[in-house]
C-alpha cells in the first residue's frame, strides 16, 4: 500500500475515535521509531507509556517467539504455566496477594471496581461507593469512564454508572475525609496523575488516605496503569510511599507491546470473587503472560530501575535549566521517567514541532508537555530531546 492508501483506508474502514496525526510508523528498536519513508525519531513517549523496556526489547522477542509456536491461546478453565509465573513475579515484587487476569488497563480497573464492590456488599450496611480525583483517568468504560470524572470523556454516554464520588481535589486530605459516608468502600488513586497533567500525590496525603481507609474498612486501590513497572524508579509507584494498598491494577508496560493488564488484590479480598463472578476469555493467555515474563526479566537483569533513578535525577536538572531559559516554561514536576513540562502557551504547535525536528513527545490539559521515556535511556537521548525542546520553544512565540 502507498501513503496514501493508508490513509484512505483509515478514512474507509476505521473508526475516528483518534486524533491522528500524518506519520505511518513501521519499525520499532528501543528508543527509536521508523517511518514508512525511513525517517529515524527518538520516541520519548513510547506507546502512551506501554514502552517501559523500549521497543521489540530482545528479552521480550525471545519470550513471544519461544510461546507463539506452541500454544497461543487457552480457556482459562485450564491451567498453564506462563500464567502462574506471571503472577508469582508480580506478587514477590509488590505484596502478597492473588492476580485476577485482563487485557488493559480500563478491564484491570473494572476488576478493581466489581471486587471492591462484592467486597462491600457483605458489610451488615452494604459499601459501594468509591472515591476519585479531581484530573483522575481510569479508562474509558463505562464504569472507569465515571470514576475518571472529567466531563470531556463522559459527554454523550449518560447516564452514568452509579456509586462514584469524583473530582475531590488532589492532594485535599480533608476534602477527601468530608466526602466519606457510611458507604463508600474504597478509594482508587494514581500516586501520579499521568494523563492528568503529571500531577504528583504527596507522601502525607497518601498516608492519611491509607490509615483512613484501615479506620473506616475501605479499600485503598493504587491505579499503577502508567506508574508500573519501573516508571516511578520503584517496580510500582506506590512503594515510592510508605503504604502498601488493598489492591493495585497494571496493564501498558505490562505486555512489552502485547496486550494484558491485571488486578492484583491482598489475598483476604482476592476469594471475595469466586468461579463465575468475574471472568475474560483473553485474560492471562500464554502468549501475553509470557512477553510480560519477558518484560520483567529485562527490567530485572538489566537493572532498569537503578538507571530509571539515575536519568530521572539528570532529566530533571536539564529541564530544570530549560525551564531557566524560557518564559513559556510554567513549571516541571514529574517521579522517575515520568515528566512534565507545564507551559504558558497551548503545547500542540509545540509537539507538532518536535515531531518535525524527530523528537516524539505528548502534551495532556492542553499545556502540558509528557516526557516517558523507556527505562533504559542514556543521557545522549536525554540531551538530544532537551536540545529539541529547547530549539522547539525558541521559535513559538509568548506574549506573557
Amino acid at each position: 500500500m502507498t501513503k496514501q492508501d493508508i490513509f484512505d483506508a483509515y478514512s474507509d474502514y476505521i473508526m475516528p475515535t483518534y486524533t491522528k496525526m500524518p506519520h505511518i510508523f513501521v519499525k520499532g528498536k528501543g528508543m527509536r521509531l521508523y517511518d514508512i519513508d525511513g525517517k529515524e525519531y527518538l520516541d520519548f513517549f513510547p506507546g502512551w507509556g506501554v514502552g517501559n523496556v523500549g521497543h521489540c526489547h530482545s528479552s521480550v522477542l525471545s519470550a513471544v517467539r519461544d510461546q507463539v509456536g506452541k500454544l497461543i491461546h487457552l480457556p482459562n478453565n485450564y491451567y498453564h504455566p506462563a500464567q502462574a509465573k506471571l503472577a508469582r513475579e508480580i506478587v514477590r515484587n509488590s505484596f502478597d496477594g492473588k492476580v485476577f487476569f485482563s487485557n488493559s488497563g480500563a478491564e484491570a480497573n473494572e476488576a478493581a471496581i466489581k471486587l471492591a464492590r462484592a467486597y462491600g456488599s457483605k458489610f451488615d450496611t452494604p459499601k459501594y461507593e468509591i472515591i476519585t480525583f479531581e484530573n483522575a483517568f481510569h479508562g474509558r468504560t463505562l464504569a472507569t469512564v465515571t470514576a475518571t470524572g472529567q466531563r470531556k470523556y463522559q459527554k454523550g454516554f449518560e447516564p452514568l454508572v452509579e456509586g462514584f464520588k469524583t473530582n475531590l481535589p488532589f492532594n485535599d486530605f480533608s476534602a477527601l475525609a468530608s466526602a466519606v459516608s457510611d458507604k463508600t468502600v474504597g478509594v482508587l488513586l494514581e500516586v501520579v496523575q499521568g494523563e492528568g497533567g503529571i500531577n504528583v500525590a504527596e507522601n502525607g496525603f497518601v498516608s492519611s488516605i491509607r490509615r483512613l481507609c484501615d479506620e473506616k474498612k475501605m479499600l485503598l486501590i493504587i491505579d499503577e496503569v502508567q506508574t508500573g513497572l519501573g516508571r516511578t524508579g520503584k517496580m510500582f509507584g506506590y512503594q515510592n510511599y510508605d503504604i502498601k494498598p488493598d489492591m493495585i491494577t497494571l496493564a501498558k508496560s505490562l505486555g512489552g507491546g502485547l496486550p494484558i493488564g491485571c488486578m492484583l488484590a491482598k489475598r483476604e479480598i482476592a476469594d471475595t470473587l469466586q468461579p463465575g463472578m468475574h471472568a475474560s476469555t483473553f485474560g492471562g493467555s500464554p502468549i501475553v503472560c509470557k512477553a510480560a515474563l519477558g518484560v520483567f526479566k529485562a527490567i530485572i537483569k538489566d537493572k532498569m530501575l537503578g538507571n530509571t533513578q539515575k536519568m530521572s535525577s539528570y532529566l530533571f536538572a536539564e529541564l530544570k535549566g530549560l525551564s531557566a531559559k524560557h518564559k513559556s516554561i510554567k513549571e516541571v514536576r514529574g517521579l522517575g521517567l515520568m515528566a512534565g513540562i507545564e507551559l504558558n502557551i497551548n503545547g500542540k504547535t509545540v509537539v507538532e514541532e518536535c515531531i518535525k525536528h524527530g523528537l516524539l513527545i505528548n502534551c495532556t490539559h492542553d499545556r502540558v508537555l509528557r516526557l516517558m521515556p523507556a527505562l533504559n535511556v542514556t543521557k545522549r537521548q536525554i540531551d538530544l530531546a532537551v536540545r529539541t525542546i529547547d530549539k522547539v520553544l525558541q521559535g513559538v512565540s509568548y506574549a506573557g
